[in-house]
């Protein structure tokens, strides 16, 4: 079980960088991790060079880790309960402690965003 939160950042981080060249790395700072898709496309009414897929935060109590396909395609993922708790509104997860079993589970999650957004043509 991690609970040293900059291992959970640095694992969720490996985890969204497994899917590269899909998704590239928009954004890497102290404060800020963020991966897009690599094809332009149109993101609400804006034109962007890579369709947004998700980031992870730093936080002091937690991680934070903001999923845009679970909100984009929220009828094609099941949660087991115990990631669950982990959600707070509709695309964001607030992580303390990261088990095998919700590091996999995530990992399962992430590569489904990937397929999704690939078959949509989003990445």
């Amino acid at each position: 079980m991690k609970t040293d939160l900059q291992e959970i950042r640095t694992t969720l981080q490996g985890i969204l960088k497994a899917h590269s060249p899909l998704l590239k790395v928009r954004v890497d700072t102290e404060k800020t991790f963020e991966i897009a898709g690599t094809i332009p496309a149109m993101q609400g009414k804006k034109k962007v060079d890579g369709y947004y897929f998700a980031s992870v935060m730093p936080k002091p109590k937690d991680v934070r880790l903001y999923f845009f396909p679970i909100y984009t395609h929220v009828d094609q993922f099941s949660l087991s309960p115990d990631l669950k708790k982990y959600l707070k509104g509709k695309s964001c997860f607030h992580i303390k402690k990261l088990s095998p079993e919700i590091e996999e589970e995530i990992k399962t999650m992430i590569g489904k965003g990937v397929e999704l957004y690939k078959k949509d043509e989003l990445i």
